[in-house]
């Protein structure tokens, strides 16, 4: 039996379907998470909710819930907690409770689909596949199984979530994500796409990515940045997307602090390293981060750093000097490379 039939056949088994989306979700998320809705529609799954937590602020995460009329509730722990037989939760684009979700780490699972490196991922259903370009490619695999067909609406945000977790089919693609895209092509609305592709982008976005453009430090062909406090989560993953485009760079890492955490977002070319595991390296014990080989972030809530300057330039200024020491050290980066570096610099200079 296919895994499309496995989820198939536990979908019209349940009576109800939560989808819990992780901590501020991206369009891969999104869209997953749209495409189960449908399926469990087709299923005879009346009763559906998707919840999520943290902040949309994107402008193209924005654009997708506004144009797509995703219906998001906020996360509500009664709702996944004690739930009775026949009531199905699912996680999608993430896979373990407690882990970049605020579902209690006791919590059962009922369906997890996900690309993203985990491990202890338990479930009723587990679909885990780290060598997939995107979550979205599994849903349209199963809906192309399955009987039945994508309506516009969820064509479109699963090529849309394609097209942007593989940066238009040039990071982290597989032939799948190809066989998905010519699948999906048929069924989606093209003026939608168009839309959800070339979205506004606010001012304080534009400042954060110029900040982290003039903060940037570079280690070899490591650049490390910083934006310092911003309320633009998303220009994190946007400055590294476009910094490690610079000459020379192939690896690239910005983070900033965002409420009450500092966020990280990192891209890598660097076939001789993978980003999720030097993250994840860096900030084990903590704060939580990782990822792919070329993708990866992290977030390390500020409790960590209780007891110091409360004067906030100050307190940037020790995050930034915390937060580079760790990554230059999980990148193998020493105080020799770095001395050697500014002289290059300086010779440069004269």
């Amino acid at each position: 039996m296919s895994r499309a039939q496995t989820l198939w056949d536990l979908l019209e088994a349940g009576d109800d379907l939560t989808i819990v989306c992780h901590n501020n979700p991206d369009p891969d998320c999104l869209a997953s998470a749209v495409a189960l809705g449908q399926i469990a529609a087709s299923a005879g799954i009346d009763e559906r909710r998707i919840l999520y937590s943290g902040d949309i602020s994107h402008q193209q995460n924005r654009a997708f819930v506004n144009l797509l009329e995703v219906d998001l509730v906020p996360f509500d722990a009664d709702i996944v907690r004690n739930r009775e037989a026949g009531s199905l939760l699912a996680f999608v684009d993430h896979s373990v409770p407690g882990a970049n979700n605020r579902v209690s780490p006791e919590t059962p699972v009922d369906i997890v689909v996900d690309h993203h490196p985990a491990e202890n991922v338990e479930a009723t259903f587990v679909d885990h596949r780290e060598d997939i370009g995107a979550t979205a490619t599994i849903f349209a695999e199963y809906i192309r199984e399955l009987p039945m067909d994508p309506n516009a609406r969820v064509a479109t945000a699963l090529l849309f979530a394609i097209r942007r977790e593989t940066l238009g089919f040039l990071r982290g693609v597989t032939r799948a994500e190809y066989e998905a895209a010519g699948y999906l092509h048929d069924y989606t609305d093209p003026d939608l796409l168009r839309q959800l592709s070339s979205p506004a982008v606010s001012g304080a976005t534009v400042d954060a990515i110029a900040d982290a453009i003039d903060n940037r430090t570079v280690h070899g062909s490591v650049l490390i940045s910083h934006v310092g406090r911003t309320s633009e989560r998303d220009a994190l993953p946007q400055a590294a997307d476009y910094l490690a485009t610079l000459e020379g760079i192939e690896t690239a890492i910005v983070f900033g602090i965002v409420d009450d955490a500092i966020q990280l977002s990192a891209r890598s070319t660097d076939s001789r390293s993978n980003i999720g595991e030097i993250l994840h390296d860096a900030f084990e014990g903590v704060g939580s981060a990782g990822g792919h080989r070329e993708m990866a972030g992290g977030e390390i809530p500020l409790g960590v750093f209780a007891g110091y300057a409360e004067d906030d330039a100050k307190f940037v200024t020790i995050v930034e000097e915390v937060v580079t020491a760790r990554l230059l050290a999980a990148l193998n980066i020493t105080d020799r490379e770095r001395e050697d570096e500014g002289t290059d610099e300086e010779d440069e200079a004269e």
